[in-house]
C-alpha cells in the first residue's frame, strides 16, 4: 500500500555514521589528500550538502519507522536559490547516503524557490532568479527585506 505523507517532518536525532565510509569511497583520493595537508583532519572543501542529505535520511527513515512503513520511494524538498546548496552534489550525496537503508529506491526530487522579497523604499515585492540580492531590481535601493530563498524543507515523502 502506498501513501502520502506531507508536511512538516520532525527532525531525528543523529546522523548515519556508517554511511560516511561509502561517501569517503565515494570521494575517492582527493579526501586523502585534503586530510593529510591539515592538521587535525579535516576536510577542507567537503561539501556541506553530505550533512543534508544524511539529515534528509535520517529524517525519513525515523518517520517512516515510527509510523510503521517499510520503505520509502520519494522525498521531495524544497530548497531557496539563497540557501547555499547545490542541488547536483545533494543528489550525489543522497544517492549515495542511501544504499543500504529502507529509503534505498527512494528518489529525491528538488524544487527550487525563487528569491523574493519586499523593498521598503518602493513599497513593492520583487522576485529573481538570481540567488543573491544586492538592491531592489525595481528603483534600486538597498532597504529590503528577503522572504523566499532561505528554504531548505522535507515537503512530502511517499512510503510503502
Amino acid at each position: 500500500m502506498k501513501e502520502k505523507i506531507t508536511g512538516g517532518i520532525d527532525k531525528g536525532k543523529e546522523f548515519y555514521e556508517e554511511k560516511k565510509s561509502i561517501l569517503t569511497t565515494a570521494i575517492g583520493s582527493r579526501q586523502k589528500r585534503l586530510t593529510k595537508k591539515r592538521k587535525k583532519g579535516c576536510l577542507k572543501n567537503r561539501m556541506h550538502e553530505v550533512s543534508i542529505a544524511q539529515g534528509l535520511l535520517e529524517i525519513a527513515i525515523d518517520n517512516c519507522s515510527k509510523q510503521g512503513y517499510k520503505g520509502i520511494e520519494l522525498i521531495k524538498v524544497k530548497i531557496g536559490r539563497a540557501s547555499g546548496v547545490v542541488p547536483d552534489s545533494l543528489l550525489f550525496a543522497f544517492e549515495v547516503l542511501k544504499v543500504g537503508t529502507i529509503a534505498e529506491k527512494a528518489v529525491l526530487t528538488i524544487e527550487e524557490i525563487p528569491v523574493s522579497g519586499f523593498c521598503t523604499k518602493c513599497n513593492k515585492n520583487f522576485t529573481v532568479e538570481e540567488a543573491f540580492v544586492i538592491s531592489c531590481p525595481l528603483c534600486g535601493a538597498t532597504s529590503f527585506r528577503i522572504e523566499t530563498g532561505r528554504e531548505l524543507n522535507v515537503d512530502e515523502m511517499e512510503v510503502n
